[in-house]
């Protein structure tokens, strides 16, 4: 009896062995790998982003998020993606031209943010301030929420525009500040001009005793500002799940765009509500606009091409150095026509 127990024990045993190698001899032989379904990522407190409607709204499927941290800015996110740190990340288009220039391979897969008529990034003085014009920027602090990125591309816009030289330009000095300390520190004196925009500039519009001076669509019309990106790495051994992601946050962008805003807002307290570490819902009734320009999410030519034209007449980038067409793809995107 006991012979028999360990001969099919050992028998078993075999057997395991051989079936685990014959799964590897298949996996191998097909070429197969199972794929991510775990995105790390990162977010702010107390807002939403598309890829967590789409999430909340079951348009991920099998794919789950995790956050690891909190977003300081996009050339952070940049670096992050690029070293594998997360999964995905977003950023201003200008941000990933230039960090695509110095050898970082990401792709650009659906639009995140930008702006419209209603959604909008603008920048702000005190009421009774003195400050009118380009002119009188120089020698003031403007705060923004992180250098080489969207603020700093359409603040030197504005002043170039204003008939600043470049050596008034760097007179004006550029600070950073958190985005949610933004009204905070132009309110306190810490800074002359602050870059406000969305639930952000509107609750702070709402307070009131703050006077606009420019907005970005006044310089660039409606646009499509920044983008979600994978790194080249990972979408190739991850094409399913990019796939699946891209399609999800494309069907959220649309959902936010055509339901009405009352139950857009509603589903997003409901998405933070259900977080952990007690976040705040407060700002999320100034919603107003998905502020993507195109169906889906769809990245157009035109919305890279006009912060790479930018860098190459402001002499940071080379004629040539970077082409459009290495930057983005709508290959994932089922809108995309």
């Amino acid at each position: 009896m006991k012979k028999n127990w360990l001969f099919l024990l050992v028998l078993g045993a075999i057997t395991a062995i051989l079936a685990a190698c014959s799964s590897d001899e298949s996996a191998s032989a097909t070429g197969e790998k199972e794929q991510d379904k775990v995105l790390q990522y990162q977010s702010v407190p107390g807002s939403v982003y598309f890829p967590e409607l789409a999430e909340a709204l079951g348009y991920l499927g099998d794919i789950k998020l995790e956050k690891v941290s909190d977003m300081t800015g996009g050339p952070e996110s940049i670096q992050l993606t690029a070293t594998g740190e997360i999964d995905f990340g977003y950023a201003f288009n200008g941000a990933i031209i230039k960090s695509h220039a110095k050898g970082v391979k990401l792709q650009s897969v659906v639009g995140a943010y930008g702006s419209d008529n209603k959604t909008y990034g603008g920048y702000y003085v005190l009421e009774d301030s003195g400050i009118k014009t380009a002119k009188d920027f120089i020698g003031k602090k403007v705060a923004v929420n992180t250098l080489g990125a969207q603020a700093e591309f359409i603040i030197k816009q504005f002043l170039r525009d204003g008939g600043l030289t470049d050596e008034e330009i760097k007179q004006v000095e550029l600070v950073v500040v958190p985005a949610a300390s933004a009204e905070q520190v132009l309110r306190s004196g810490q800074a002359d001009v602050v870059g406000l925009s969305g639930v952000g500039r509107d609750k702070a519009l709402e307070t009131g005793g703050i006077r606009l001076i420019f907005n970005d669509i006044d310089l660039f019309g409606e646009y499509t500002a920044g983008s979600y990106f994978f790194s080249d790495k990972y979408i190739e051994e991850n094409p399913d799940t990019v796939k699946t992601f891209v399609e999800g946050v494309a069907k959220a962008i649309e959902w936010a765009r055509t339901t009405p805003r009352e139950e857009v807002i509603a589903k997003f307290e409901e998405i933070v509500s259900g977080r952990e570490g007690n976040e705040t819902t407060d700002n999320l009734k100034f919603w107003q606009s998905p502020g993507i320009g195109q169906e889906g999410g769809q990245i157009e030519e035109k919305e890279f091409q006009v912060w790479l034209d930018w860098l190459v007449n402001s002499g940071e980038l080379e004629e040539g150095e970077v082409k459009v067409e290495d930057l983005f793809t709508n290959e994932f995107n089922p809108y995309a026509k």
